[in-house]
Order: structure tokens, then C-alpha cells, then sequence
């Protein structure tokens, strides 16, 4: 791992952006380079999985343009008015949160998407995955992290209070990713390990409750058939055993673009999105799948390297808050296509169809780049 940070940290690609434009745009050259393959890799596989669905791709097609053209104006916009902006942009979504209680529009049981008219239907939740490591950068930087029983209550007020609105629509894949990705950015900032003994046991002792009171029916009926998907093939066990036998038969190389049988003949469900991965290993199979999970690797590494480098503390939680939860929701899809996790309804992010999930994790990494490369303002601890 050790080499592939020091293969990456150094600047190989000068001849492709100029370093004035660099310097200026505070691009990273390999970070966007990575994006932009994944970027295409996906809308391949995704006009496969859309049945080459001409209008539906060009939605997403448009919706990666957009993205791509946010990630721009994210990387210019100097990193103290994203510290600034950070209690501001929290709230914000705290209220889209809110908002959706009374004006969500119902999808499969959950109410998780706002549909203003004249607006483009979206989902409030994505916007957590850049403010919630805004707000725990911000208020690491203005309490300078004193590793203490206050840092621990302000922090589970500012992650508990979006995470439970979450939870009630309820997305419990978003919660989920929001949970490892707040464990993951106290683990890099240093907090002592003993918080994380009590947060697992309290968890555990809470296991029953949240068995009996919190999780639907559906829910529990899911975590039952993870481990015998054939006690109920025809339901709740349908989803892994169609994943599971789409990339079984796709082999070491895979039938070939189109030539799906589970995905043509619609025995993949959600294979635009959920899914989507179970439609690349049956057509193109395991050594695709092995290269696609290699890059989000390498974008991962790449992201923490510049995390890493940071010249501000803010900067750096910031830019590991995003790495991680993006590295969180490829490792719970992946699972959850396996079968290695339940059905949580999570996307891969920037392969799946859907505009909230790409243009938001593009942006995050826009906010990564300005707020982990800029110079000004390096009194931001």
C-alpha cells in the first residue's frame, strides 16, 4: 500500500494540465483523471444495463456533464469559505432533511426525495456525504480537538440528529455509510480507542431493541435470508440469488456487452442501480470487476494521499470525512451484491443510474481538492 502512495504522490502528468492551471484550479491530475475513467467506464456498463435505453442515458450522461461541471466550481471556491459556509451548508440540508417528513415523495415504502415543482427530483440525503464532514472538520477546528467526553456528546448531536431523520424515512444504507464514515473520520483525527470499545458494546447491548422496535418487518425478513437466500427464493432471498447467479455465469471474462441473460431477461432487479455490478460481472466479468474495484482503490488512496497533505487540520478531516464514506458505500454495495451484507438499497457511486448519488460524489471530491490543496487561510487548525 506504502508504494502505491508514493507511486501516486508523485506529479507524472504535468504535460496533461499546465501547471498554471493547476496551480490556479487547484486540480489534482491524477485524482480527476481517475474520476473521469470511472466516469466512463460506468456509462458503459450502465447503457448496457438500461437495455440501451438512448433516452435514459442521456439523462445520466447529462447528469455526469453537470457533475463534472460542479466538481469545476467546487475546486475554485477557496477553502475558507467552506469553513465558513460549513454550519451553513449543514443546516441547510438538516432542513432538506426535514422537509422531506411533508413533502417527500413515497418510492418503494420510503419517503426519501423531494419532487419541487420546476426543480429536478433529488434525494436530501447525498448531501451529507460533503455536510457532515464540513461540520466535524468545522467544529474540530474551533474547539482544536480536546479528545474529551464534550467532543464526544457534540459530535453524536451534530452526526445523531441527520443520521436519525435518515433512519425514520427510513434509509438504512445511508445511515449506515454516514455511521462507518463518522467512526472512520474520529478513528484518523485521533480519538482514543476506548470511545470505540463503548460505542461496539453499546451497540451490542442495543441489538435486541433495535431487532424488535426499529427494524421492519422486511428488514429482518432480509437479514434472515442472508443466510439461506433458498429459504425464500421467491422474495426477500430473490435479489441475491439473481446477483449471485449474473455473476457466476459471467466467468473470468464475461458473456460480453448485451448478451446478459439475468439482465436482458429481467431476473436482476434494480440492475441500473442497485445492482449494477451484478450486470458488469455477467457481461464482462471478473477481470472487469476486479479493474473497476482496483480504480475505486486508487481513488481512495489517491483522495487520502492529498487528505494526508493537507496544510490544515479542518482540511484534513474534511478530506478524509469524504474518502471514507465514499470507500464505505462501494464496500456495502459490492457486499450487498455478493450477499455478504442485506439488500439496503445503496448505490455504486458514479456507476449507478441517478443524478443525486453522481453529481454529489462528484462535488465532494471538488470540496476535497479546494479544501486540501489551497494555501490561504493556514491558520484553519
Amino acid at each position: 500500500m506504502s508504494e502505491i502512495v508514493r507511486w501516486f504522490g508523485a506529479s507524472r502528468i504535468h504535460h496533461i494540465i499546465s501547471g498554471r492551471t493547476r496551480q490556479r484550479l487547484h486540480f489534482d491530475g491524477y485524482l480527476t483523471i481517475l474520476i473521469l475513467i470511472l466516469c466512463t467506464l460506468g456509462l458503459t456498463v450502465l447503457y448496457s444495463a438500461l437495455d440501451q435505453d438512448i433516452r435514459a442515458f442521456s439523462t445520466q450522461l447529462t447528469r455526469i456533464i453537470i457533475g463534472l461541471a460542479l466538481f469545476v466550481v467546487a475546486v475554485c471556491i477557496r477553502k475558507d469559505t467552506y469553513y465558513w459556509l460549513a454550519p451553513v451548508i449543514y443546516s441547510g440540508t438538516i432542513a432538506l432533511l426535514i422537509a422531506v417528513w411533508f413533502y417527500g415523495d413515497v418510492s418503494q415504502g420510503s419517503k426519501r426525495w423531494l419532487d419541487f415543482p420546476g426543480l429536478p427530483r433529488f434525494q436530501p440525503s447525498e448531501l451529507l456525504k460533503i455536510s457532515l464532514p464540513l461540520i466535524i472538520g468545522w467544529y474540530f477546528a474551533i474547539r482544536k480537538f480536546k479528545n474529551n467526553l464534550l467532543d464526544i456528546f457534540w459530535i453524536g448531536i451534530l452526526v445523531g440528529v441527520p443520521i436519525l431523520l435518515i433512519f425514520l424515512q427510513p434509509d438504512y444504507g445511508t445511515a449506515m455509510i454516514l455511521c462507518a464514515g463518522t467512526i472512520g473520520v474520529l478513528f484518523v483525527v485521533g480519538f482514543k480507542w476506548w470511545w470505540f470499545a463503548v460505542g461496539g458494546c453499546s451497540v451490542l447491548v442495543a441489538t435486541p431493541f433495535i431487532w424488535n422496535f426499529v427494524l421492519y418487518p422486511y428488514h429482518r425478513r432480509r437479514i434472515l435470508t442472508l443466510f439461506n437466500p433458498e429459504s425464500d427464493p421467491l422474495d426477500s432471498g430473490w435479489n441475491i440469488i439473481q446477483s449471485k447467479t449474473a455473476i457466476g455465469s459471467g466467468g473470468f471474462s464475461g458473456k460480453g456487452l448485451f448478451n446478459g441473460t439475468q439482465s436482458r431477461l429481467d431476473f436482476i432487479p434494480e440492475g441500473h442501480t442497485d445492482f449494477v455490478l451484478a450486470v458488469s460481472g455477467e457481461e464482462l466479468g471478473f477481470i472487469f470487476c476486479t479493474c473497476l474495484l482496483l480504480l475505486y482503490l486508487l481513488i481512495f488512496v489517491r483522495a487520502m494521499y492529498i487528505s494526508k497533505n493537507a496544510e490544515s487540520g479542518f482540511g484534513f478531516t474534511v478530506g478524509s470525512g469524504i474518502c471514507i464514506i465514499f470507500i464505505c458505500n462501494v464496500v456495502v454495495n459490492v457486499a450487498m451484491v455478493l450477499g455478504l451484507l442485506p439488500i439496503i438499497g445503496l448505490p455504486l457511486p458514479l456507476i449507478s443510474y441517478g443524478g443525486s448519488s453522481a453529481i454529489t460524489t462528484m462535488v465532494a471530491f471538488g470540496v476535497l481538492l479546494s479544501v486540501c490543496t489551497r494555501k490561504e487561510n493556514r491558520e484553519l487548525t
